[in-house]
C-alpha cells in the first residue's frame, strides 16, 4: 500500500513539474536538491554553532552582528559572489557547468550554463552572483561564530578590493566625460 501511495505523489509532483514548466527546461529537480543542500549545511551549521556557543562567552560575543560587521559582511559579499559567478580566474570553477560568450564588464565574462537537471541548476546558481550572495553571506556570518578574526580580516580584504573596484570604474568614467 505504501508502494501505491509513493507512486501517487512521485506522478503527482511529476504532473505538477511538467504544468510549471510549461516546455521549458526549468531543472526543478535540480533546484529543489540545490535548496536541500544549502538547508542541510545551514542546519548543519547551525547545530555545530550552538554546541560551539555552549564552550563559552568567547564564541557568543563573536556572533554578535554590529553595524561595521554588516558593512564589512555586505561589501564581502557583494565582492566575492561577483568574484565566484563573473571573474575570469574563476571561470575553470564554471567551466563544466558553462561554456564561454565573452566579456560582460570590465573583468567580467558572460557565460551559458550548459546541462540538464543538476548540472544546469548549479550551473545557474554559480554564475549568478545574486544567487550565490545567499551561500557567500551565509557561510561569513558562520565565520564569525567560528573564526570571527580570520572572517573579518578576510572581510577586510575583500571589502576594500570591492571599493577599489568601484572607484577605479569611476575613475574610467570621469575620464571618459573629460574627453
Amino acid at each position: 500500500m505504501a508502494d501505491d501511495t509513493t507512486g501517487e505523489i512521485k506522478e503527482t509532483l511529476q504532473q505538477e513539474a511538467e504544468a510549471y514548466q510549461d516546455g521549458s527546461d526549468q531543472p526543478l529537480l535540480g533546484y529543489a536538491t540545490t535548496a536541500s543542500v544549502y538547508l542541510a549545511l545551514a542546519g548543519a551549521g547551525l547545530l555545530a554553532a550552538r554546541r560551539y556557543r555552549g564552550r563559552g562567552a568567547t564564541a557568543a560575543a563573536a556572533a554578535d552582528v554590529g553595524p561595521w560587521d554588516l558593512l564589512l559582511m555586505g561589501l564581502t559579499t557583494h565582492k566575492l559572489s561577483r568574484l565566484v559567478a563573473k571573474d575570469p580566474v574563476t571561470s575553470p570553477l564554471r567551466a563544466f557547468f558553462t561554456r564561454f560568450k565573452g566579456v560582460s564588464a570590465p573583468s567580467e565574462l558572460a557565460e551559458e550554463v550548459r546541462g540538464q537537471g543538476g548540472r544546469r541548476a548549479v550551473g545557474e546558481l554559480i554564475t549568478c552572483p545574486f544567487c550565490t550572495a545567499q551561500w557567500v553571506a551565509t557561510a561569513y556570518a558562520f565565520g564569525l561564530v567560528f573564526a570571527p578574526g580570520v572572517t573579518r580580516g578576510a572581510g577586510a580584504v575583500f571589502s576594500a578590493v570591492a571599493v577599489s573596484d568601484w572607484l577605479q570604474l569611476a575613475y574610467v568614467r570621469l575620464q571618459k566625460a573629460q574627453e
